[in-house]
């Protein structure tokens, strides 16, 4: 897998589909991941419809691609970017794709990038359909991305962020709690410890939109650590290195050194 730091993404966007209001958390969001060295919006820059975005598309230098309604109840836009996205993933530069959308017309184009080796990022609202989410590496909601702008939210702005859920509520989440334990089970050593990012790559494998923001959460280890069912070791890997997490499930009789042989 290529390293974060050096992805080289391309990120589209399906105006006609997305709200300008989510661009400054989507694009920092894309920063996790890698380097947007594209970033294009598609829709028909001539009508009245996409008015609020052109201040978005100045500020965050993203290029709007101009593509005409030729008739109605087609989606020509949908069309463009499909073409420009396999246009792009012909020149071999990319490492992965930025999908902004709720489309689920982009489905097989997720699907055909990922056959290619590329990683694809879906960001749209959470009425996305299943498919084109379970078509992406990682789904990212667009609700969760957050507002950067002090100023009061226009029209069309995503939903506040999910208030955060009690250890009660996350407890009675029974598929939460499951897929929690299925994928500490499934990569835990002997004594039922495993590291906290194995899980999460676990859980993203299995669950493309999981994110632990949907339960008003910022970071895995702080939702695994509110359910109090798990316990959490944070472990020195040594002078100048990061820190390790460790997550063991309290129904393990365990060792409580997660470095212990």
């Amino acid at each position: 897998m290529v390293n974060s730091d050096a992805a080289k993404l391309a990120v589209l966007i399906d105006a006609d589909n997305a709200q300008p209001a989510t661009i400054d958390g989507l694009l920092a969001e894309v920063a996790k991941y890698g380097t947007a060295h594209v970033k294009r919006a598609y829709g028909d820059w001539t009508g009245t419809n996409l008015r609020g975005w052109k201040e978005q598309l100045l500020t965050a230098s993203i290029q709007p691609m101009q593509q005409f309604a030729y008739t109605t109840g087609k989606n020509s836009t949908d069309a463009a970017m499909i073409i420009d996205a396999m246009d792009l993933l012909y020149t071999g530069r990319f490492d992965g794709f930025c999908l902004v959308s709720s489309d689920s017309d982009f489905t097989r184009l997720a699907s055909r990038l990922r056959e290619s080796g590329l990683t694809v990022y879906g960001f749209g609202e959470r009425k996305t359909p299943v498919p084109f989410v379970a078509a992406c590496d990682k789904f990212v909601y667009s609700e969760n991305l957050a507002r950067t702008s002090s100023t009061a939210s226009p029209v069309g702005a995503p939903e506040r962020p999910t208030l955060r859920r009690s250890a009660a509520e996350l407890q009675a989440d029974t598929e939460l709690v499951a897929m929690l334990r299925s994928a500490i089970e499934a990569v835990s050593d002997e004594d039922g410890w495993v590291p906290l990012a194995t899980v999460g790559n676990i859980i993203l494998k299995r669950r493309p939109d999981f994110d632990p923001r949907n339960y008003g959460y910022a970071k895995l280890s702080g939702l695994i650590e509110a359910t109090s069912l798990f316990q959490i070791d944070r472990r020195s890997a040594g002078e100048g290195k990061a820190t390790v997490v460790y997550v063991l499930d309290n129904r393990q009789r365990a060792n409580p050194d997660p470095c212990a042989g």
